[in-house]
């Protein structure tokens, strides 16, 4: 069974979350961090799980764009650069969904590598 598609996506600039709405009524928040560190791009995933390489100083990422791609993902455009990888509408579900699990995994990893959210200098935003 595949996944809903959302009927409204959102983007709240200021909190820097990904708003995900479903014909049920049902709406998911989703950061822009937590949707940068779980990139499906082969550059954040690797080519299986030994090759993943987890993603550190992330906390202030922000979306500069959001593209469609055909009827089945989204093209997120982060301001840091990063910009492959396709969002589908399973995998956006499943990162809705599982949001608090993934998270907390994703914090583990962090400090399980002695590594942290927070980028290393001042962060810079294009004027």
């Amino acid at each position: 069974m595949s996944a809903p598609i959302p009927t409204r996506v959102h983007y709240h600039q200021q909190a820097r979350e990904l708003e995900l709405g479903y014909a049920d009524g049902r709406s998911y928040r989703l950061s822009a961090e937590y949707l940068r560190v779980h990139s499906p791009s082969a550059e954040v995933r690797g080519h299986g799980p030994d090759t993943a390489k987890l993603q550190t100083g992330m906390k202030f990422v922000g979306l500069k764009n959001i593209t469609q791609t055909g009827r089945y993902a989204l093209k997120l455009h982060f301001d840091d650069g990063h910009d492959t990888g396709l969002y589908s509408w399973d995998y956006l579900y499943d990162l809705a969904v599982n949001q608090d699990a993934y998270w907390a995994d994703y914090l583990k990893k962090l400090e399980d590598a002695g590594a942290s959210r927070e980028p290393l200098g001042i962060p810079l935003k294009p004027v």
